[in-house]
């Protein structure tokens, strides 16, 4: 398959977090056929992410995730584009790195691997999982792949994510008075998270919150007990800052659980590469083990996760040429 051809192929396995079985075991097939050592690492579940290798020499490996964000949407295409779920996040990346690394082996190079995980979009099991992997200690660079427009990434933000709780006492609503509500409290107190002054940094920017999710109460006719925010936090400092600023906004009234962290990570810059920092998270800050970290990709991030999708023709096509120049670069210092 051509590049075009594999991209609508990984895109035609739906593979939402958590649905990733099928599409990893198409790529382990299919890098089977062409020749490369593969394994499929058991994450949970028999959700599994692949490796792959060229030769045991492999230094420089290509990476990126198999799964997508809901809602499934099948590829489309037109002259120019590629449209659907994982256009460029992150299948056409995949396809775009197995399209670089067979070139590189035509022109004889082997020193070359690939790692392909689970749930990056959800919690980064499949990072986490590869990071313990004994075949972490061969990989000395580790090209990681999201939507950068095909810029390097010299830098990401970090992530956390929490949970805002507050609790209260029923009561019907008629008497207000014999209850406490949650719902009022959690307002009041994202009011306030709103508010925080949280950390800024040279190099990253401003931290970033959203308010993802709002849940509480019973029914209309009922003083909430229970109430409770998802907020999503793009970091660019360590936790302790941040934590201080939320506790200070939050002064008691409601109780903070963090369901996942990753601190901002600073990248190799490459010379002939334009440069940029991304405000996203990627694998990367779960894969110490994995080497040097660099990160590019095809596409634009504001079109991955929306239902319009897509990746440029042309820009997958430059993906692999600077794949290609990149891998040779670290290669060649590995020589």
């Amino acid at each position: 398959m051509n590049l075009f051809e594999l991209t609508t192929e990984l895109m035609r396995i739906p593979s939402v977090s958590g649905d990733e079985h099928d599409v990893g075991t198409f790529l382990c097939g299919f890098l089977e056929g062409l020749g490369y050592d593969v394994e499929m690492q058991e994450v949970v579940d028999g959700r599994r992410n692949v490796i792959a290798t060229a030769s045991e020499d492999a230094a420089v490996f290509f990476s990126t995730h198999m799964d997508t964000v809901p809602p499934f949407i099948p590829p489309t295409e037109d002259d120019e584009k590629i449209y659907g779920r994982g256009s460029c996040d992150a299948k056409g990346i995949i396809a775009a790195q197995i399209t670089a690394a067979e070139r590189l082996r035509a022109e004889g190079e082997d020193r070359i691997g690939f790692l392909f995980t689970v749930d990056e979009e959800e919690s980064c099991l499949g990072a986490k999982a590869a990071n313990d992997h004994p075949v972490a200690a061969k990989c000395k660079y580790l090209i990681n792949g999201e939507p950068t427009d095909n810029d390097l990434g010299i830098g990401s933000k970090g992530s956390l994510r929490m949970l805002l709780k507050t609790q209260g006492k029923a009561a019907h609503s008629a008497y207000p008075e014999m209850g406490e509500s949650a719902t009022t409290k959690l307002v009041e107190v994202l009011s306030d998270v709103l508010k925080a002054e949280l950390p800024t940094d040279e190099f990253f920017g401003e931290t970033t919150l959203n308010v993802g999710t709002l849940n509480g109460g019973l029914a209309t006719n009922v003083v909430a007990p229970s109430a409770e925010a998802g907020l999503h936090i793009r970091m660019v400092a360590e936790l302790e800052p941040v934590l201080g600023a939320l506790e200070k906004a939050i002064a008691g009234r409601a109780e903070l659980e963090t369901m996942s962290l990753s601190l901002p990570v600073k990248m190799l810059a490459v010379d002939g590469f334009r440069h940029k920092v991304v405000r996203f998270t990627t694998d990367i800050p779960n894969l110490p083990n994995w080497g040097m970290p660099l990160l590019l990709g095809p596409g634009s991030i504001l079109d991955a996760h929306t239902s319009h999708e897509f990746v440029l023709k042309k820009d997958l096509e430059k993906a692999v040429d600077l794949y290609v120049d990149l891998a040779r670069d670290l290669l060649s210092r590995d020589s």
